[in-house]
Formats: structure tokens, sequence, C-alpha cells
């Protein structure tokens, strides 16, 4: 089967990239007084800036869908599953914002991130077996999912007036 030109590849890692940053914006919408509520929490010392969080989750977006177009672009015959699994986990990533931020519900949000870390690994695996590069691309936001799923228990734990 011949590759896809250069019009439709184009146009495929532009609607990845696309679908990709809605969700992105999904939970940006249910983080928008975020800054602020993150403050007010007793956070541990190893907790990062609230500044952190745009740049990094912009970074791992891009990331992330960039995997899924070099997925979707692939040979593999597994790649419907693979990109079932993407979107799956991307609805996940989408409402764990609002679990955390808009609702205060920290039990519930850290229950969440660890299906959505499980989601991630799932996705990572079936991803490297279709592309290594595109399960490689995955990896950063893997670890940084571990991370929130740490930060999300230590500040559900902190806070139970808030959480």
């Amino acid at each position: 089967m011949p590759q896809p030109s250069l019009l439709r590849q184009s146009l495929m890692l532009i609607f990845f990239l696309l679908v990709t940053y809605i969700v992105a914006a999904i939970g940006s919408i249910a983080s928008i007084d975020a800054p602020d509520f993150y403050l007010q929490l007793t956070q541990p010392v190893w907790a990062p800036p609230a500044w952190l969080f745009g740049p990094v989750w912009t970074l791992l977006y891009t990331l992330m869908a960039i995997a899924a177009w070099l997925v979707w672009r692939s040979r593999c015959s597994q790649k419907q599953a693979a990109l079932g699994l993407y979107a799956l986990q991307l609805v996940l990533n989408g409402l764990w914002s609002w679990l955390f931020f808009t609702w205060a519900l920290g039990a519930i949000a850290f229950a969440e991130i660890l299906l959505l870390w499980g989601l991630i690994l799932l996705t990572m695996i079936n991803f490297w077996r279709c592309n290594k590069i595109a399960g490689t691309l995955l990896l950063p936001y893997w670890l940084w999912v571990s991370f929130a799923a740490v930060l999300n228990w230590a500040l559900w734990l902190d806070n139970p007036a808030l959480l």
C-alpha cells in the first residue's frame, strides 16, 4: 500500500494537532482559575510553580499529536486500535482538569489520573508496536502524568477542606 500524498499527510498532521489542542483548550477552560486555586493549596516543597504547567503541557500536547500522526502514517495492522486508545486517553486527559480544578474532587481526580496513567501506558506500548518514534514521543507525557498523579495525591491529602 503506497504512502498517502504529501497533502493528505500534511492535512492529517494538522488534524491530529487540532484535535489534541482542542482537548487542551477544553482542559484549560476548566483551569482558568487554576493558578489562584493552586496557590491556595498547601503544597509539597517539590511542587512546581503554577507558571510551569502551561509550557510543559503545550510541548506534551504537540509531541502527542505528532506521535498519533506517525502511527496513522504507519502500515501497522493495529493502528486503529492504537489510535482508539489515543482518543480515549485524550478524553480522560481533558476531564482531569474539570475534576480537580473546577469541581475540586481530589479523590475522584486521583482515581481518574490513575486510569489515565494506565491508558497512556497502553497507548505508548501500542504506538511503539506501530512506530518506535511514536511510542518514544509519548514517554515524556507518561512521565509527567506520573509526576502529576503523585502531586494530585499529595495535594488531596494535604488539603481535605479544599479537595
